[in-house]
């Protein structure tokens, strides 16, 4: 399947794509990731992530790190892969609310 910037896509054609570099969905269309981030970030990233964590150990939230699918439904009840068209996967993020989670990572907005 040749993925191109003039169609619009869902969550469920994402999880068909057998590709080697890291995409995000906005509103359908494909945004490529920059390769792998900078050193530096990677140390930022990896310093904030212990720092959070260690904050969060007796809270009922959880930090989670890049790569974490974090699905925007257009509106609610719209949680079906067919109906997603907003993928991201942020540096770090938080959700505190289970109900936001399952396997494949989080629907609606993080906490933080």
């Amino acid at each position: 399947m040749e993925i191109t910037a003039e169609k619009l896509y869902t969550y469920a054609d994402y999880l068909t794509w057998q590709i080697d570099e890291y995409v995000e969905l906005l509103r359908g269309r494909v945004l490529k990731m920059s390769p792998a981030p900078m050193r530096r970030h990677q140390e930022v990233s990896s310093r904030l992530h212990i720092k959070i964590g260690v904050f969060l150990e007796l809270q009922p939230c959880r930090i989670y790190s890049a790569p974490f699918d974090v699905r925007f439904p257009r509106r609610a009840g719209e949680e079906a892969d067919g109906q997603i068209t907003t993928v991201l996967q942020p540096d770090l993020c938080v959700v505190c609310d289970p109900a936001k989670l399952d396997d494949r990572g989080c629907v609606g907005a993080p906490d933080w």
